[in-house]
């Protein structure tokens, strides 16, 4: 495998920009295709490594609110290391960050690399050429010569070239990057496991995240606090798509992913339906927030959250009245 200026073989040979399919956790029958760029990307990985990515989504039961926004959940890389006995970590930047890439490839490992959505083609119709916004990647394919990679990104496999390959991977004179991006690597050789084995730690990890849960219901603390927030950016647009993104995105995104976890481990488990009142009732809050916004009318809109605040609440019942 050549270092640098080649073509590398690819970390995962088998995808291509071709005949990449996403994973149905991204099918267009989700009420949200999208969660966040960091799982989002993971769920892909995982799937290109011909490994159930539901097995690894127990850390969405302690999603909490943060006062500005839910939490912006992420896999623990400890749970990727439990469950798939893959080992990720961040790796330090001191040279070109395309070079640690190649680096990182030569090795057989994959990089997650923070930039700039701006030269993104694969987000063309949203941020692609419009504004400029941190994201996440894993480069699969990489040719710094021709100036062309080949990603993972959110729910896509895409290329980029040219000015985008530039722009993804910028320089100054000296050939430092312009910022320092934050970056991980991530081994690619997993232990398979038998499916019940698999679900078996599943079921655990699961099991400690879900003690993780807020002690207080972390809906009812958004609708408190969501009147004075959005009054301020009433007749912002972009204000409005990042709190709807912040918050309405990435409660009702959280709870459809744990509802696909639990009925992974247990098709017939009470709990999946609740988790799915949760991300439609986020996804209806999200409509009646864009209309609220325009007409500058806070009245109704918590409310529209009340049955999501009624779910949360029955499906951590549900899950006492279980263990007990």
């Amino acid at each position: 495998m050549a270092f640098c200026g080649v073509e590398l073989n690819a970390c995962l040979a088998s995808v291509n920009v071709q005949t990449f399919r996403p994973h149905p956790l991204h099918g267009a029958d989700r009420c949200w295709t999208e969660t966040n760029c960091y799982i989002d990307l993971w769920i892909e990985v995982l799937h290109a490594l011909g490994l159930p990515p539901e097995a690894a989504l127990g850390f969405t039961a302690a999603q909490d609110f943060e006062g500005d926004q839910f939490t912006f959940t992420k896999f623990p890389l400890e749970d990727l290391e439990t469950l798939y006995g893959l080992k990720a970590t961040e790796l330090g930047i001191y040279e070109p960050v395309e070079r640690h890439v190649a680096r990182q490839m030569a090795r057989g490992r994959m990089c997650l690399v923070e930039v700039d959505s701006f030269y993104l083609p694969d987000t063309a119709g949203t941020s692609y050429r419009k504004e400029h916004g941190k994201t996440t990647i894993a480069p699969n394919r990489l040719d710094v010569e021709a100036k062309r990679v080949e990603y993972f990104h959110n729910a896509a496999y895409a290329v980029a070239e040219g000015e985008d390959f530039e722009g993804l991977f910028p320089s100054l004179e000296d050939g430092r990057p312009g910022i320092w991006p934050y970056v991980e690597f991530t081994t690619l050789d997993p232990i398979r496991r038998r499916p019940e084995a698999l679900k078996a730690i599943a079921g655990e990890v699961y099991a400690w995240h879900w003690g993780r849960r807020p002690m207080a219901n972390p809906i009812r603390a958004f609708q408190a606090a969501a009147p004075e927030q959005i009054e301020r950016l009433a007749g912002s647009q972009s204000g409005f798509h990042a709190y709807a993104f912040h918050n309405l995105r990435l409660l009702g995104a959280n709870f459809e992913l744990l509802g696909s976890g639990l009925k992974w481990l247990n098709e017939a488990d009470p709990r999946v339906a609740l988790c799915r009142r949760i991300a439609e009732t986020a996804k209806t809050a999200q409509f009646q927030l864009a209309r609220t916004m325009v007409r500058r009318k806070l009245d109704g809109f918590v409310h529209t959250l009340d049955p999501a605040a009624e779910a949360w609440e029955a499906l951590f019942e549900a899950a006492q009245a279980r263990a007990a």
